[in-house]
């Protein structure tokens, strides 16, 4: 979510991870001191516009749409119902410093952190301190903070961009939306897929009843999702480490559809239940990391950074027997691979296979022998 900022009204750009969602939940996930009523007030008065146009709390949000809300201002302080003002408190030393040791590298337009994981991305009803908070603590000398351009859940780990100014946020904003991000996950699952890697195609709904927190495979509704997996290496049958790359950008995709493939990564007790824990020692944590992001920056030139693991996913590596080179050696190579010249190749070899195999079952038709020789001709009576 990218925030420019105005002497009037506040614009924010619609973030990938908010793709498909209502306009009421997004300010409930987003702006959660700004009521329902006061969102359909504005709405009625024509204060609230998606792309310039008029917009309803109910309309569905797509990625890179802006949004233009009203100014703060413009919520009652007081009143019957009002909710009281949440009040921000500023950071302390040790968050300040938190903050700043996540920092893996910086330009002139970002910072690229390294989030842990048990940090939320962005806040909530009842999620106080989260990684949109601490951001106060990278804001320049003018007292601009960064602002969030995509996000990771609360148990994943890793590289997140954030960016400097609303400039730079609506052109990632853009990178993410039109997929040449390219963001590489690595994760540890139960079992082992029975191909070495493969792309999960498979549209993704909130599952009723669960809050919207909650993601399933839907074929007659759900939006499209697709996900590329690829294995770096197997502890036996018991479990896989695996390098995913999603291809698009649903809610909580890698773990639910590592999951409806029956092998739910390690500690993903949402989607795994009970079969997602490993025994022997290995950490019940979620095992999944946002292991490397490469963006085009402002200038053209491209930023690559990647993320070092988090401790209890270091040490089940060890546990399982995985090397980390293995993991480093995997190439950035295009992420579908029905699109990669080594398959396309492979295709137009068995495509001309086929059609010599069918030009030779024609000529055996129109009067071959069975062994490939042509029959002989029936001898003319004079």
């Amino acid at each position: 979510m990218a925030q420019a900022p105005s002497d009037n009204a506040r614009t924010f750009t619609v973030g990938e991870d908010d793709d498909g969602i209502r306009l009421d939940r997004w300010f409930k996930r987003h702006l959660p001191d700004i009521s329902f009523n006061l969102v359909s007030r504005w709405a009625r008065t024509g204060q609230l516009r998606v792309d310039g146009k008029r917009a309803t709390p109910g309309d569905r949000l797509e990625t890179g749409q802006v949004l233009r809300v009203p100014p703060a201002e413009a919520a009652p302080a007081e009143g019957p119902g009002a909710r009281p003002k949440r009040i921000v408190e500023p950071l302390s030393d040790d968050e300040a410093a938190f903050v700043q040791e996540m920092v893996l590298a910086k330009g002139r337009d970002w910072f690229m952190l390294n989030k842990p994981p048990g940090l939320a991305t962005q806040g909530g009803t009842k999620t106080v301190q989260h990684l949109d908070r601490l951001l106060d603590g990278l804001a320049d000398e003018g007292g601009q903070r960064p602002k969030l351009v995509h996000r990771l859940d609360k148990d994943t780990s890793g590289v997140l961009l954030v960016a400097r100014s609303a400039r730079a946020a609506g052109h990632f904003a853009k990178a993410f939306a039109g997929r040449t991000a390219r963001k590489v996950y690595w994760a540890i699952i139960t079992g082992v897929p029975s191909a070495d890697e493969g792309v999960i195609d498979a549209p993704l709904a909130k599952q009723p009843g669960t809050g919207g927190e909650k993601m399933h495979v839907d074929h007659e509704s759900g939006l499209p999702a697709r996900t590329r997996y690829r294995l770096i290496d197997r502890a036996g049958n018991r479990a896989a480490w695996v390098e995913l790359q999603p291809l698009t950008g649903r809610t909580h995709q890698l773990r639910a559809h590592m999951a409806a493939i029956g092998h739910p990564i390690v500690g993903d007790a949402k989607y795994g239940g009970a079969a997602a824990f490993l025994t022997g020692g290995v950490s019940r944590k979620l095992h999944l990391h946002a292991r490397r992001l490469k963006v085009e920056g402002l200038d053209g030139k491209a930023i690559d950074q990647t993320a070092e693991l988090p401790e209890h996913f270091a040490e089940s590596l060890g546990m399982l027997g995985f090397d980390i080179m293995a993991g480093e050696m995997m190439p950035l190579d295009n992420p579908d691979p029905a699109k990669s010249p080594v398959t396309k190749a492979k295709r137009a070899a068995a495509h001309a296979k086929s059609v010599r195999k069918a030009r030779k079952g024609e000529r055996r038709a129109r009067g071959g022998d069975g062994g490939g020789k042509p029959a002989k001709r029936p001898t003319r009576r004079k």
